[in-house]
């Protein structure tokens, strides 16, 4: 699915751009249940629903009114949704992926993580890699633009490179923010990029690739359905944030029955007892 130009870019920056990464028929049945859960969200006054470990699916922002629904994250939306399965198992992004760390594949977890329409939800610098530890860093954060990402509603901003550079600490004063240092946050922010695109387009990030994203001052909402998946021989050191019955499900090739591991240290995160790690970001877990 991708070029050696394209696979070269991934390994230099750490991030990759592609467009048309699912089929019509697959985004807009991804349109369709975003669209219902929203309409669902004007029920209730809190998270709500179940996941594998009892915490809430879904994750509203503080503020979320039925004349104005906040909803911001669906916990593993591939085992409530047909749509989001399919996409996660069998679409062109998962080749394009298996291009990166394959030809062995498996799925860690799925989340879509939203911001609707005037939301103040903004995510603070981190690296995903703290949070998901595995044996090696053959791991890659897919986020399938649901809707079209603009430089208004909230894009991922990315500090290219930086994958290549130290594993920052999210740890401050004995509290586990989920975020950098404010130090550290201003030098990534003074060298990024933004990650903009149409809808049905992927972002590719590696796991280790520092990022943030901003509020969305658009009248339009910024959809991103994330999939994140390790290579065949890269395994967890920790549980998974975003427990799942999918995980570790092989969605290209096979189990190589080995693990290769690499030498790094970071500090063992602290896992949301709430909806997601959005509080966390807050303060409020």
């Amino acid at each position: 699915m991708l070029t050696p130009t394209q696979v070269a870019a991934f390994h230099r920056d750490g991030v990759l751009t592609v467009s048309d990464a699912i089929t019509p028929r697959q985004l807009t049945a991804l349109r369709s249940d975003m669209e219902a859960w929203v309409a669902e969200s004007r029920y209730h006054d809190g998270p709500w629903g179940e996941t594998v470990d009892g915490r809430p699916r879904f994750d509203v922002q503080p503020g979320h009114s039925s004349k104005r629904p906040s909803l911001r994250r669906i916990q593993a939306p591939t085992e409530v949704s047909t749509a989001h399965h399919e996409v996660a198992v069998d679409s062109p992004m998962v080749d394009m992926v298996a291009d990166l760390v394959g030809p062995d594949l498996k799925l860690h977890h799925t989340k879509v993580n939203a911001k609707q329409p005037g939301s103040a939800t903004e995510v603070r610098w981190h690296q995903d890699f703290p949070y998901t530890p595995h044996s090696n860093d053959s791991l890659v954060t897919a986020l399938l633009m649901v809707d079209e990402v603009t430089e208004e509603n909230g894009p991922l901003e990315m500090a290219l490179g930086s994958h290549r550079g130290p594993i920052y600490s999210l740890w401050h004063d004995g509290a586990f923010t989920g975020a950098v240092a404010d130090d550290v946050a201003a030098d990534l922010a003074g060298d990024s990029v933004l990650c903009t695109g149409s809808a049905g387009s992927v972002c590719l990030m590696h796991t280790r690739l520092a990022h943030a994203s901003s509020a969305n001052l658009s009248d339009r909402p910024r959809t991103l359905f994330i999939c994140v998946y390790s290579a065949g021989d890269s395994y967890p050191c920790g549980p998974n944030p975003v427990p799942t019955v999918h995980e570790g499900l092989y969605v290209r090739g096979r189990d190589p029955r080995r693990v290769r591991v690499e030498p790094y240290e970071l500090e063992a995160p602290e896992y949301p007892k709430v909806a997601s790690f959005f509080t966390q970001q807050e303060g409020l877990a």
